[in-house]
């Protein structure tokens, strides 16, 4: 059963029936809507368009070809769009051609933490430079392709707010930790 807390009644269809919701699908959150390839900026539109408040974080690049060269704008997630929304209104995104589906946790939407959103909202707004880079997780295998230590091999690691690779040379069995940029490194496959 639920509580009075979490359950509230969203619209009678006639007298005699009520549907309910769990209030966790009446509340606007942040979701993140999985796109077709290249269609974030029509799936945007789309979605403004059903009055429904969405977020396409954009970057400028530059784009050289044989003739010319031409600055663009391009989704500075690829794929995603982000939306935000009430869970009971889902259905009217999913149904948007280009939308593939929600990034979803234990086959719900998953909500994103307002604060990232908003963070990334407030410094795209100030104009800071912002470009992908590839994901890095703590404890994943980096090399490091740029700088002194280029070529070098190692796990990435934290320490408050810079970034560190351990290297290992496993011939003596020891290993250090060099701060680098996290500009300096990217993923091993």
């Amino acid at each position: 059963m639920h509580s009075l807390g979490q359950v509230s009644a969203v619209k009678e269809r006639d007298s005699s029936t009520a549907l309910v919701f769990p209030s966790e699908y009446l509340s606007s959150r942040w979701y993140a809507a999985y796109t077709s390839p290249r269609h974030e900026k029509r799936v945007a539109q789309q979605i403004e368009g059903r009055q429904i408040h969405c977020f396409l974080p954009l970057y400028k690049s530059v784009r050289r070809w044989k003739d010319r060269r031409k600055q663009l704008e391009l989704p500075l997630f690829p794929g995603y769009v982000f939306v935000h929304m009430a869970l009971k209104d889902r259905l009217q995104v999913l149904q948007l051609p280009g939308v593939v589906q929600f990034v979803n946790f234990n086959g719900k939407p998953a909500a994103l933490p307002d604060v990232e959103i908003e963070a990334l909202r407030n410094g795209l707004a100030r104009n800071l430079p912002a470009e992908p880079h590839p994901y890095l997780k703590i404890g994943r295998r980096v090399r490091v392709h740029s700088g002194p230590i280029a070529g070098l091999e190692g796990i990435l690691m934290r320490r408050k707010d810079k970034f560190r690779v351990v290297l290992s040379i496993h011939l003596i069995q020891r290993s250090v930790a060099i701060e680098v940029d996290e500009s300096e490194i990217e993923p091993l496959n």
